[in-house]
Formats: structure tokens, C-alpha cells, sequence
């Protein structure tokens, strides 16, 4: 295979990322880390305005791998985007560029996310010179035959999507900027119809969730979700969550995935007592 290393910023980054890992995910089911909607949903904070931050390895006019530098603010994750097949032979080439990134990161904080059950990119990770946090994501997958059923609402609370209460404050605007609603309109897989919230009897933002269904991966991802501290415990997220699996299902999703800290208990309650079962755990490496 002839490949081509090919640098590029803002939409067009945003466009390659997300060919880049649909192409992973219909190679492998479960492989990776990333569904292309997490990158896209990291779009709210980086637009990757400097070409130098990422690079991709491109076939025929198709992106087959990529690294990525994204900024948090206060910290810079690095990813490494491969495909099963070639991996070898890819992170051999890949290698080096992620070793330029991250020495000129500039003394900024760095992060990167590695699957447990991959010794590969462990190594990898350590030869960078990240060494392993006690943050562990969980994995965890659902398929449509196993999708809970609608769940009640407590009395005088209201659901509804994005494309039904576009008229008011986007519900994510208060943690991720006013921007948000902006942002996420430029991501060609997000959904207005997807992007749910729960309001209460004072039309305040009880809990959002924000679904993703991929048409040419056919999975579908819920990436974030959140109730409001002081209604914890009223069957909110459920409710919620419920209602965002059976509209990724009526859309065509095969599977839906979600990513939760290991160590959050009420987490692991919702998403377990939806049918979600953990696939694989991730470790955040870190270095700085």
C-alpha cells in the first residue's frame, strides 16, 4: 500500500478524523479506542487551527491513520488513530511524528488513553515517556435486542430534543462555553433530534444527554450525559438515557457504546441497569 502523509487544520482536520476512525470501525467491531462522534464531539473545544498537530497517512485520497494532538486547555491528549490490519507496519511510521508532537507540546501537560488489553500501544506509550494514572475508563457496548424500555418521568418534568427547545439556551452551554450550539452544528454527525434534555417544574435543565448515530458505522455513542447535582437519585438519567437508546435504535444503530470512569459507581448503575455490559478498560497515561 502506497501511502501519503498529509497535514491539515480546522474543518478539513475535522473531515479526516472522521473518515479516519469510520474506516477503523467497519474494519474491526470493537478495536481502537475512539468512535469518529467522540472526536467530533471534542470539536467544542479545538478546532485544530495548527496543521502541525496532526498528521494523517492517506491511501488513494482516503485517510487510513492519523495522529492527533487535541488541546484541553490545560493539558494536550495524544492519539494515535489505527487500523487493525497493517498496524505494524502503520505505528512503525506514526511513531515518529507523535514523538515530534509531543516534544514540542511546550511543557504542557500531556495525556493519552490506552487500552488494557493492548500491549502494543503500552509499549508504545512508555517509549513516549507516559507512565500510566489511576484513571480507568470502562468500554461498555449494547445491542439493540437487549435496549431497555421507556422509562416514567417524575411528575411535572418534560423531555424534549434540541430541534423542539432551539428557541432557549443550549442545556450543555453552562460547562462546555456559549459556543457549544455553534459548534456542534458543524459536526456532520450530530442531531438536534438527538440532543435531549430533561427540564424541570421551573423550566431549569434538569440532566442532557447528547446521542450520536453514525450512519456509516452503524454505531450509535452517548457522549455526555448528566444529571443536575441536586436531582441525583430521581431516575432522571435513566429516563433520559432510556429515551436516547430507543432513538439511536430507530435510527439503524447495530450497537451503542458508552465510556464511564470505572471508579464511578452511580455510572455504573445507570449503564449496567440499561443492558450496557464493559468490552475492554482504558488507562489514562500521562506526562508532563
Amino acid at each position: 500500500m502506497v501511502l501519503s502523509v498529509r497535514t491539515t487544520a480546522g474543518e478539513e482536520y475535522l473531515r479526516l478524523t472522521t473518515e479516519t476512525l469510520q474506516s477503523i470501525r467497519l474494519g474491526h467491531p470493537t478495536t481502537g479506542v475512539w468512535e469518529a462522534a467522540d472526536l467530533q464531539w471534542w470539536w467544542r473545544k479545538d478546532q485544530h487551527p495548527d496543521p502541525a498537530r496532526q498528521s494523517f497517512w492517506v491511501h488513494d485520497g482516503s485517510p487510513v491513520a492519523a495522529v492527533v494532538l487535541s488541546d484541553w486547555g490545560d493539558r494536550l491528549s495524544l492519539d494515535l488513530l489505527v487500523p487493525e490490519r497493517g498496524r505494524t507496519e502503520l505505528l512503525d511510521l506514526m511513531e515518529p511524528v507523535a514523538i515530534q508532537m509531543t516534544d514540542n507540546a511546550g511543557g504542557v501537560p500531556l495525556e493519552m488513553v490506552v487500552r488494557d488489553d493492548d500491549p502494543v500501544m503500552i509499549a508504545l506509550a512508555s517509549r513516549l515517556r507516559f507512565k500510566p494514572s489511576a484513571e480507568v475508563g470502562a468500554d461498555a457496548w449494547l445491542a439493540p435486542a437487549h435496549a431497555p424500555p421507556q422509562a416514567p418521568l417524575p411528575e411535572r418534568f418534560t423531555i424534549g430534543s434540541r430541534d423542539e427547545f432551539s428557541d432557549r439556551e443550549h442545556p450543555m452551554a453552562a460547562r462546555n462555553g456559549p459556543h457549544v450550539a455553534q459548534r456542534l452544528e458543524e459536526c456532520g454527525l450530530y442531531q438536534q433530534s438527538l440532543d435531549l434534555a430533561i427540564y424541570g417544574p421551573d423550566q431549569e435543565v434538569a440532566a442532557y444527554g447528547l446521542f450520536w448515530a453514525d450512519p456509516v458505522t452503524e454505531v450509535g455513542l452517548v457522549e455526555p450525559i448528566r444529571t443536575n447535582d441536586a436531582l441525583q437519585r430521581r431516575g432522571l438519567g435513566s429516563a433520559l438515557l432510556r429515551a436516547g437508546i430507543t432513538r439511536l435504535v430507530d435510527r439503524g444503530c447495530t450497537r451503542i457504546k458508552v465510556t464511564y470512569l470505572l471508579d464511578n459507581e452511580a455510572s455504573r448503575r445507570l449503564y449496567a441497569g440499561c443492558g450496557f455490559a464493559v468490552v475492554v478498560t482504558c488507562t489514562t497515561y500521562q506526562r508532563d
